[in-house]
C-alpha cells in the first residue's frame, strides 16, 4: 500500500475579536504531544500565532482521519486553557497593528531579516500531503505527470477569502500571499532527477533562497522523506475534508506510478504561463466559476473535478479510496468551499457568526 502523512497548519485566535493571539509555545506546551525540538507531530511555525501538526505515516485514510482529529481535539483544549482557540483557516481574517512575533528559531530570524514584510504577513495555514515514492527519480517523474492539476487542488481546498477584515475577492488569497516567495508557485517540468538537483544548486548558489526549505513550489521532492509533498492547498476547515484531499493526492500519486511503471506517454506538455494563469484564476474563483482545465480550456467547476476524479480513478480504486472520496467530493459540490462558508458567516452574522464557524468546524468530528 502507498503510504501517505499529513501536515496541518492552525491559527491562534482570541475567540471573541479573532485577532491572532501569539500563545503557540503555551499552547503545545499544553497539549503535551511531542517535545518542541524534534519535528514530530506538533512543530513551531514561523509566526507565534501559528502551530504545525504532522500525523505518523499512514497506511489508509481511517488512519489519517483518526490521528488528525486526535490532534485537533488536543490542541483545541490546550488552546481553551490558554484564553484561545485553534481555527484551520487558509488566512487569518483579521490582524492587528502589532506584528505577530516570530519563532526564536535561528532560520525564522533570518528570514524575517531577509523580507521583513513579507514574514510579517505571513499569517497562512496550508496542509501538506506526503506521498511515499520509490525513488527521487521516480518522484520528479510523478511530479511532472500530476502538475496541470495543482491548480484544481487550489480551487478545491479555497479556505482564505478574508484578509484584514474585508473580503479579498479571491477564494485564496494564502495562494497569492505565498506566491509572493522567490520560489513558489506549481513547480516547473523538468528533463529527469538531474535537471532537478542542477535547477536547485544553481537556486541555492544564487543566493536566492538560503536553504531547500524554502523552495515553495505547490508540489516538491521531500528533504527528510521518501515523499512526494503537494502543499497547494489552503488547510482545511474540517477534518474530513483534509482526509478527502489526503486521498485525491495519494490517488494521483498512485495513478502517476503506475503510468510510470507500463510505459505510458506523459500527459501533453502544460506551458508554465498556462500553469500560472490556470493557478491564479483558481485562486481567484474557487469553485463559484469556471475553472481551467489541464488543457487550458474554461469549464464548469463540476465538469473539471469529474475529469479529475476519471483521472484518477485507478489510484483510487488501488487504494480502496473510491467510495469515500466521491462522497466527500459531492458533498464538496453542493456546500460549496470552505471560503464560500467563510463568506456567508460574515455576511450573515458578522465577526460572532465567523469565529463560531471557524472554532467549531476545526474540531468537528
Amino acid at each position: 500500500m502507498i503510504t501517505v502523512g499529513v501536515e496541518e497548519e492552525y491559527l491562534l485566535v482570541d475567540p471573541v475579536t479573532c485577532l491572532p493571539v501569539p500563545l503557540a509555545d503555551d499552547v503545545r506546551a499544553a497539549a503535551g504531544l511531542g517535545p518542541f525540538v524534534d519535528a514530530k507531530e506538533v512543530q513551531s511555525e514561523l509566526l507565534q500565532a501559528q502551530i504545525e501538526v504532522a500525523t505518523p505515516v499512514c497506511s489508509d485514510l481511517d488512519e489519517v482521519g483518526g490521528h488528525l482529529l486526535r490532534l485537533r481535539h488536543a490542541l483545541g483544549t490546550a488552546a481553551e486553557k490558554n484564553g484561545c482557540r485553534i481555527v484551520a483557516t487558509g488566512t487569518a481574517p483579521y490582524r492587528d497593528s502589532t506584528p505577530v512575533p516570530v519563532t526564536e528559531k535561528a532560520r525564522y530570524l533570518a528570514m524575517r531579516s531577509q523580507a521583513p514584510q513579507l514574514v510579517a504577513e505571513q499569517l497562512v495555514n496550508g496542509m501538506h500531503v506526503h506521498v511515499g515514492v520509490p525513488d527521487p527519480a521516480t518522484a520528479v517523474a510523478v511530479m511532472n505527470r500530476i502538475r496541470p492539476w495543482l491548480p484544481v487542488l487550489v480551487a478545491m481546498s479555497a479556505n482564505s477569502p478574508l484578509w484584514d477584515g474585508h473580503d479579498t475577492g479571491f477564494a485564496s488569497w494564502r495562494t497569492v500571499i505565498f506566491g509572493r516567495w522567490p520560489v513558489s508557485g506549481p513547480p516547473p517540468e523538468f528533463a529527469g532527477i538531474e535537471d532537478h538537483d542542477s535547477r536547485i544548486r544553481t537556486l541555492l548558489d544564487s543566493g536566492a533562497i538560503s536553504d531547500t526549505g524554502q523552495i515553495y513550489w505547490q508540489a516538491r521532492l521531500s528533504d527528510h522523506y521518501p515523499t512526494l509533498e503537494v502543499r497547494c492547498m489552503d488547510v482545511q476547515l474540517r477534518a474530513d475534508t483534509a482526509v478527502m484531499f489526503a486521498g485525491i493526492v495519494r490517488a494521483m500519486v498512485a495513478t502517476a506510478l503506475r503510468a510510470e511503471e507500463t510505459g505510458a506517454p506523459p500527459p501533453p506538455a502544460c506551458p508554465p504561463e498556462q500553469l500560472l494563469a490556470a493557478n491564479w484564476y483558481a485562486a481567484r474563483h474557487g469553485l463559484s466559476d469556471l475553472l481551467m482545465d489541464p488543457e487550458g480550456r474554461c469549464r464548469r467547476a463540476g465538469d473539471v473535478l469529474c475529469l479529475l476524479l476519471d483521472s484518477v480513478a485507478p489510484g483510487l480504486e488501488e487504494t480502496g479510496d473510491a467510495r469515500e472520496v466521491t462522497s466527500l467530493v459531492h458533498r464538496l459540490l453542493q456546500q460549496g468551499t470552505p471560503a464560500d462558508q467563510q463568506r456567508r458567516a460574515l455576511a450573515e452574522g458578522g465577526v460572532a457568526a465567523l469565529a463560531h464557524l471557524l472554532i467549531s468546524e476545526t474540531v468537528a468530528p
